[in-house]
């Protein structure tokens, strides 16, 4: 079945940078387009980013330029680079395919606060 578990979260000043891992399996992980969302607190999940099997990668305008998302299809795993965070980025953060599997992993929280 499909697992998805995510790590890497953690308390990060305004400005600072954390790298997200996600572990995939039950999946044919390198013909799928592997995203990241995040929730909020109080609101609904977003997404975040995207990578293409292809390696295209689609961003959230709101993360622009500050987030890189990656893959290593070897290894079934993907990645999300986060520079320059800011107390909005603030939430649970979560992998999944584009468009998602309705499993989901356990999330990583991710707080932006000084």
């Amino acid at each position: 079945q499909v697992q998805l578990v995510e790590s890497g979260g953690g308390l990060v000043q305004p400005g600072g940078s954390l790298r997200l891992s996600c572990a995939a399996s039950g999946i044919f992980f390198s013909i799928n387009t592997m995203a990241w969302y995040r929730q909020a607190p109080g609101k609904q999940r977003e997404l975040v980013a995207h990578i293409t099997s292809a390696g295209t990668t689609y961003y959230a305008d709101s993360v622009k330029g500050r987030f890189a998302v990656s893959r290593d299809n070897a290894k079934n795993a993907a990645y999300l680079q986060m520079n320059n965070l800011k107390p909005e980025d603030t939430g649970v953060y979560y992998c999944n395919r584009y468009p998602p599997y309705s499993v989901w992993g356990q999330g990583t929280q991710v707080t932006v606060s000084s």
